[in-house]
């Protein structure tokens, strides 16, 4: 695509068996803000963000990634983008139209190249939202998805050819080649990465917190609510960000991070960083070992075929 039409990501729908349980997990320590309820489906807000949500969750029988949803900047656009993955035979879901979901909003689903359901909408409302305090411990907005491909570089190249994002760095490794491919559409070090995984699922989502003070004071309380922590803290090479990660009640695995790193697009080369080295996955030294345990931990249960998220 010579013209990138995807400027954010909005949000992250996920389906939970124990709904009410996850509810109070996201509301509660992770500290999003509920901001409707109806049926089974909720939608959380971070408090610093001009996003109407930026998780949804769906009671179901079978966890899995409902949706990711991205923003452009203009209804023309969504057409645009719309006629381009018709013509790239991209299977959508539905046509542009309205979006019957908070902030309503333009857009369409079609289906990745892996069998999920991609939104993108454009002129949704702006949810009032405020600047996060110092020592506030809560996200500020969401920061990106990473989801887990068993053909790491077909999810790629399908990104790369349809959506317009553009490859930052890559890790691999001697041993294992290539496991990880980090995608930007902005000048942020990505929106999204692909992971090398044995099945389609989700591997993380992750939140940006107000700094590092407020970074660690987060990563604090949840641990003390007596959540799993399976890595961090600690700072990523790649991408020169925070992290710590933790499982929600059903084993999504979600991370707070901060300072993500922004490039200049017009000189940014990308790196081939090699992760069996100790610095590359944690700069300070901080984090507990990077081992195959905790890889495995965001493999994630697999999403089992095809599925249409529903639009409320």
């Amino acid at each position: 695509m010579s013209n990138r039409l995807l400027t954010h990501l909005r949000h992250v729908d996920l389906a939970v068996p124990d709904y009410d349980k996850q509810l109070d997990f996201y509301s509660g320590v992770w500290g999003l803000t509920k901001v409707t309820e109806d049926s089974g489906i909720s939608f959380l807000a971070a408090e610093g963000s001009p996003e109407n949500y930026v998780i949804r969750l769906r009671k179901a029988d079978e966890k899995r990634l409902d949706l990711v949803s991205y923003g452009a900047a203009s209804a023309a656009d969504v057409d645009t983008l719309a006629e381009q993955l018709l013509a790239g035979d991209v299977q959508l879901i539905s046509r542009p139209g309205k979006v019957d979901t908070p902030g309503g909003g333009y857009g369409f689903r079609f289906f990745d190249v892996d069998g999920r359901t991609v939104e993108v909408s454009a002129d949704v409302e702006v949810r009032q939202h405020r600047r996060i305090e110092e020592k506030e411990s809560i996200p500020v907005k969401l920061s990106h998805v990473v989801l887990n491909s068993p053909d790491l570089n077909r999810t790629r190249e399908w990104y790369e050819r349809h959506l317009g994002f553009a490859l930052s760095d890559t890790l691999s490794s001697p041993h294992m080649g290539e496991v990880m491919h980090f995608m930007r559409i902005s000048n942020q070090h990505h929106s999204m990465a692909i992971a090398r995984g044995p099945h389609t699922s989700l591997h993380h989502v992750s939140f940006e917190m107000r700094g590092i003070d407020e970074y660690m004071h987060g990563s604090g309380r949840v641990m003390r609510a007596g959540y799993r922590k399976i890595w961090g803290p600690g700072r990523h090479m790649a991408g020169d960000n925070t992290f710590t990660y933790f499982l929600d009640p059903h084993g999504n695995t979600v991370e707070y991070t901060t300072e993500l790193e922004c490039l200049d697009e017009d000189t940014w080369h990308p790196h081939v960083y090699d992760f069996s080295q100790p610095e590359v996955t944690d700069q300070w030294g901080t984090a507990n070992a990077m081992n195959e345990l905790v890889a495995k931990e965001s493999f994630n249960d697999p999403d089992r075929g095809v599925f249409i998220a529903p639009p409320v």
